[in-house]
């Protein structure tokens, strides 16, 4: 079509016209006519399309841990910017890089490394907020962009392996010594076998008591729940020994009348 000096521009597609080398006009989709032998020329083609770019990040938070991050940029030409797009810039997907990097770890470098897992959201807006400034000067506008992936470094990885290690073996020291606290109880319970139950029955609730509430008050121990039982113990011997006091008092009394 072009030998006609007619052209075909496509849907979600504008060409650039030009005349001796100047810019004429954008050509919309369908057919028009540019008769070369008066020096008309299509100069290019562009997609109005949007295009995605994703891009990997090193950065370092506030507490000095290194993190990988993965931000998905989606943008797209603007039909009415078309001239800058063409003449204005050379390489897109270089600047959108370099302003994505920039952004993102000025950001990140506000934040400690949970702080980067649990507000990847903002972290994702301040990088839109900026590449939208920056690039409607080259007739580009941002759709979205998004923190698809956050990796911390491989030495936080293996720290965070070990600390979720300590856990557990933390939580089954816990439970091995409820269980010889209450072994020690069984042995012992013989002078006082009618309250045994009863100091079961608070152990038992104050290990429920532990487990239960232990995400809200994480330096709880099992040691605790023990310091806590040999409390009511010492109050259960005292309420005792002033009962038997009163008891032999009363008896005097009575003797002595």
């Amino acid at each position: 079509m072009g030998n006609l000096c007619c052209i075909q521009v496509d849907e979600s597609t504008v060409a650039i016209k030009e005349r001796f080398g100047k810019f004429e006009e954008v050509l919309e989709p369908g057919c028009h006519f540019l008769p070369w032998i008066l020096g008309y020329q299509r100069a290019g083609n562009l997609s109005l399309r949007s295009q995605q770019l994703d891009v990997n990040c090193e950065a370092k938070t506030k507490d000095n841990a290194f993190v990988y991050i993965v931000a998905s940029v989606q943008y797209q030409a603007l039909a009415d910017k078309a001239v800058d797009v063409f003449y204005k810039l050379s390489d897109t997907r270089s600047l959108i890089k370099t302003y994505v990097i920039s952004v993102t770890r000025a950001s990140v470098a506000k934040l400690n490394l949970q702080d980067t897992f649990e507000r990847r959201n903002e972290i994702a807006k301040a990088v839109d907020k900026e590449l939208e400034k920056a690039m409607s000067d080259y007739g580009y506008g941002v759709v979205q962009t998004l923190i698809v992936d956050i990796m911390p470094d491989m030495l936080i990885k293996e720290a965070m392996k070990e600390i979720n290690s300590a856990n557990m073996k933390a939580v089954a020291e816990k439970i091995q010594q409820i269980k010889r606290a209450e072994g020690k109880a069984v042995s012992k319970n013989l002078p006082g076998l009618s309250i045994a139950p009863q100091h079961q029955t608070i152990v038992d609730g104050l290990r429920y008591s532990e487990l239960g509430f232990s995400e809200n008050v994480p330096q709880e121990t099992a040691n605790d729940v023990m310091d806590m039982d040999i409390v009511t113990q010492y109050f259960d011997t005292m309420r005792e020994i002033s009962a038997a006091h009163a008891m032999l008092s009363s008896e005097n009394n009575l003797k002595l009348g």
